[in-house]
């Protein structure tokens, strides 16, 4: 019988968190994933957190009150969806639990000098001291398992496989007119020209990438055994309790077992034939969402009598999605988020030309207001093939 002591069902950063955690102290820890490549959405995401009262915001002296954080939430949630005793779990530990990531090295992030709440004008809200993001990673620590990271999509590389982050980007828009950004560019295409020569992309990574990467490589060290290709059928139940998984391998079923508990973070279902039964509204879904996300965790919880979320505010973090069709009939997507969409200048307009949103408003946001034109006004359009 094959057993660990805890069972990791995904590889985003949820699953990554509770292996790493596990394999700290200790315990020995078996991570199924069904793609071909680890990471899932957590790894072509931003990889950012919202954390109150993180070292980081206290080091340069922005620490919020819980109390002001608390206000924000309820706020933002309504009464009838806010849950205080969830709430105070998140706003009380949250700092907590980044640190210990943070000391066993499994993350690295640094403060955002800038970075408004989604909502800036509601109260508990701040303009700094929240949101965290990923500090750069070198992909060559993970050896040979950096083929297997998934990579974002080509419309987020430049030149074919360089990931750039939010400082980059700036640099290569300035570097024509600072020395300093252009010491900054020539450095990365240096950097990334060298990658090439013995990888497929750059291994210079930034964002979710270099948050799914550190982790990975740091769980790895510790004993992980990372397998892929491997899809969950059921979970195993016995007195109650889940005890294991039986798994679907080059065609053979198996059962595995865990003695301290399985931990089902395989991502949602915005890519999967249930979808379209929580958005009723919305006729046309493109997601970022890898295929394989397509609601393994809700059916393997619903087989073992899980209880299914109610009376949810929305079942989906929304974003405007671009999608170039190629004359090959292949499709590209690209997520719409701060880069473009909520720069000054920027109108949006639904097909009768009218404006229905605040562009700067938050993606979420902005693609509520999308499913809220009429039926004869959609804000919805059509983008023509690459020639």
């Amino acid at each position: 019988m094959k057993s660990w002591d805890v069972i990791v069902i995904g590889s985003g950063a949820a699953g990554f968190a509770a292996a790493v955690t596990a394999c700290c102290k200790g315990l020995s820890v078996l991570m199924l994933e069904k793609a071909p490549h680890f990471g899932g959405t957590s790894a072509i995401s931003g990889g950012a957190v919202w954390i109150n009262d993180t070292d980081q915001a206290r080091a340069a002296g922005k620490s919020g009150a819980p109390d002001e954080m608390k206000t924000y939430l309820h706020t933002i949630i309504g009464e009838a969806n806010y849950r205080p005793e969830i709430v105070d779990a998140f706003v009380n530990a949250g700092r907590e639990a980044l640190a210990f990531l943070e000391q066993e090295g499994a993350v690295k992030y640094s403060l955002r000098p800038l970075s408004p709440d989604y909502y800036p004008d509601e109260p508990g809200a701040v303009d700094v001291g929240r949101a965290l993001e990923v500090v750069e990673y070198d992909g060559r620590e993970l050896g040979e398992h950096f083929t297997t990271l998934r990579s974002p999509p080509p419309g987020m590389l430049l030149f074919g496989g360089m990931m750039v982050n939010r400082v980059d980007i700036q640099h290569f828009l300035d570097m024509r007119r600072s020395w300093r950004s252009f010491r900054h560019c020539t450095k990365l295409l240096l950097r990334y020209g060298r990658d090439r020569l013995r990888h497929h992309r750059g291994t210079r990574l930034a964002m979710g990438n270099a948050l799914i990467a550190r982790m990975a490589a740091l769980a790895l060290r510790k004993g992980l055994t990372l397998e892929l290709n491997v899809t969950v059928k059921s979970l195993i139940e016995q007195n109650g309790r889940v005890t294991g998984v039986e798994i679907a391998r080059d065609g053979k079923s198996l059962a595995l077992y865990a003695r301290r508990g399985v931990v089902l973070a395989a991502g949602g279902f915005a890519a999967g034939r249930i979808a379209p039964q929580f958005r009723p509204a919305t006729q046309q879904h493109y997601t970022m969402s890898p295929a394989t996300n397509d609601g393994a965790a809700f059916q393997l919880g619903l087989g073992v009598d899980a209880r299914q979320g109610a009376d949810l505010p929305s079942n989906f973090f929304w974003a405007p999605v671009s999608v170039l069709r190629r004359p090959d009939g292949s499709e590209e997507r690209f997520p719409h988020l701060v880069t473009d969409r909520a720069k000054p200048g920027v109108i949006a307009v639904n097909q009768r030309g009218v404006r229905f949103v605040n562009e700067s408003n938050s993606y979420h946001h902005f693609a509520s207001a999308m499913q809220q034109q009429p039926e004869n006004a959609p804000a919805i359009c059509y983008a023509m093939p690459r020639r």
